[in-house]
């Protein structure tokens, strides 16, 4: 990635492009340009791992997604972002907001990694303090 923009996915975009429920995500997925990165947390992966766990039938779907995971990037969670995570866990926590634990996990890897957020999920709202928002999934 030279002067583009490295987008970090959440679970649900993942599955908008993989099922196709979304075809806005999709287009914008594949009109990204080569100084674009796409990744997700690996927390996003395990949230996508638990879903086909409870699929196991599901052989075309497990192919997709293994295809999908093996073409993008899956960053580890680390210390810089159980740092910030904490941070803003007390700062929502003080303010009297919320967000799912998974969901502040994401954020915070988003933010630590200086990505931009891709969801649609209205509950990151709470987190534009901390790392830009994108949302490729108007259409659901």
């Amino acid at each position: 990635m030279k002067n583009g923009t490295r987008y970090l996915l959440d679970t649900n975009t993942v599955a908008y492009i993989l099922n196709g429920r979304s075809r806005i995500a999709r287009k914008r997925l594949e009109s990204l340009s080569e100084d674009d990165a796409i990744c997700i947390s690996a927390i996003t992966e395990a949230e996508i791992r638990y879903g086909l766990a409870k699929k196991p039938n599901a052989t075309r779907l497990h192919e997709a997604v293994d295809d999908f995971l093996g073409a993008i990037e899956i960053l580890p969670w680390d210390s810089d972002c159980a740092r910030l995570y904490g941070e803003m866990r007390e700062n929502l926590s003080s303010l009297g907001r919320t967000l799912s634990a998974m969901d502040l996990l994401i954020a915070a890897h988003a933010a630590s990694v200086e990505a931009t957020l891709v969801t649609s999920d209205k509950a990151f709202r709470f987190v534009k303090d901390y790392v830009g928002i994108v949302d490729w999934a108007a259409d659901v």
